[in-house]
């Protein structure tokens, strides 16, 4: 465990010898962004973007999909930061990657009014965000539905179109949520092998050692809902890039428990919970740029490092025309039937259907149960909606939840529109 407190770390011990020096560096500019912006807001969380800012680094520089040009680009990878109490990481990962809208301005007005750059990340607030998170474990809840609708529309479209990871950088305190234990179980029944959990392991909360409230083993009981779990040191560049490598070659869902250390190079806050959603105090963060090796003024970022986190960002690029010359090559109903899913526009012919239910019900007048008349609704609108898709915790007979025309989604054969759950019911759409 990282429970250094400040008195024992009043001489802090060498920093780790990077690996690879180049990535070193541009994983301190992460950490030096997020710094400065937490400082200068005076409130905010520098620990978890310093501690997992090399396993960011590796992350986006030789594995995520994606480009800044195109941030909705249909097949990218998904990138959720379910910690989102450490945005700035995120924030500072899609400025050094070149989205338009992340500018160093936006940075500087971290949790401001009106600014793109929230305490905790905002869907919508800028390209690049996947989904708005900081209730913790809500995260690894919605990249769970993320990973189950890529597999669900390969299944219906063809690998050629849709066939991408999720990606997930969570905390502690997302796995001690119970709604992270309802997701991941689902994930594991279901098989989702493209889902990737980066687990910061730090042993730290904010009280202090998780020990105060948390003492099982997550990778155990990762390993009982059937998932890949494994634990590596995150800031060993090449032990991070194996790992993610592994992970991407299982038939299992997969958690990597990276062993960090909170505010890494911070020379008395390191591994403590006095850098757990706190500015790090200007002593402190002079202290941890001498560290780090990092001699630029707040904010200032040098070119040439500037440059290579810019050609990370345009990896995507080759790959994203590629796509789009697969999907032109589609028949054109196909096509156009998938991109008004991603345009998020219902079917042209919904309203007429609408129209005959409600028509049928005046007539028939019958005296039935609620349940009775939703169950008819829905055998009325999966005829026309085909991404409407249902399901029900162990009450599908009771609520008539499962259309007549629905088929049950199961592992290894993700073509179904019902899902058996254990959780809330609820009905959604896929998209």
């Amino acid at each position: 465990m990282n429970t250094t407190t400040a008195a024992t770390a009043a001489v802090p011990p060498p920093l780790p010898r990077a690996r690879d020096p180049k990535l070193r560096r541009m994983a301190n500019v992460l950490r030096a962004l997020a710094m400065d912006a937490v400082e200068q807001a005076k409130s905010g969380d520098p620990g978890m973007p310093m501690g997992m800012a090399d396993v960011a680094t590796v992350l986006f520089t030789q594995f995520l999909r994606f480009d800044p040009l195109l941030p909705d680009w249909p097949d990218r990878d998904r990138f959720v930061l379910s910690a989102g109490h450490g945005s700035m990481l995120l924030y500072a990962l899609l400025h050094l990657t070149g989205y338009p809208d992340m500018t160093i301005d936006e940075l500087k007005r971290f949790r401001q009014l009106g600014s793109r750059t929230a305490g905790d990340p905002e869907r919508g607030h800028a390209g690049g965000i996947e989904t708005t998170t900081g209730p913790l474990g809500q995260g690894i809840g919605n990249s769970v539905v993320m990973a189950l609708a890529e597999r669900m529309l390969a299944a219906e479209f063809g690998e050629e179109i849709v066939d991408h990871h999720t990606y997930v950088l969570a905390s502690d305190g997302d796995l001690m949520q119970g709604v992270s234990h309802e997701a991941a179980s689902l994930a594991g029944h279901l098989g989702l092998s493209r889902l990737i959990v980066l687990y910061d392991d730090i042993s730290i909360s904010i009280d202090g050692p998780t020990e105060l409230s948390f003492s099982d083993d997550p990778l155990l009981r990762f390993r009982a809902y059937d998932w890949a779990a494994e634990r590596i040191d995150g800031h060993d560049h090449v032990a991070v890039a194996a790992a993610i490598e592994r992970a991407q070659r299982s038939d299992h869902p997969s958690l990597i428990a990276c062993r960090t250390t909170i505010a890494f190079g911070a020379p008395t806050k390191a591994g403590t919970a006095a850098a757990h959603g706190a500015p790090l105090g200007a002593t402190e963060i002079a202290g941890a740029r001498e560290r780090l090796g990092w001699n630029e003024p707040p904010f200032v970022i040098p070119e040439d490092i500037r440059a290579e986190w810019r050609e990370a960002g345009a990896r995507g690029q080759p790959l994203r025309r590629a796509w789009e010359g697969r999907l032109q090559a589609l028949a054109a109903e196909r096509r156009g039937e998938f991109l008004r899913r991603q345009r998020g526009e219902l079917p042209s012919g919904l309203d007429k259907a609408v129209a005959t239910l409600c028509d049928d019900f005046r007539r028939a007048n019958a005296k039935i149960a609620i349940r009775q008349g939703s169950g008819t609704v829905l055998d009325g609108l999966t005829r026309v909606v085909p991404e409407l898709v249902g399901g029900s915790a162990d009450l599908t007979p009771s609520n008539n939840t499962k259309a007549k025309d629905q088929k049950d989604v199961r592992r290894g054969d993700y073509s179904g529109r019902y899902i058996r759950y254990a959780s809330a019911n609820t009905v959604w759409r896929r998209q």
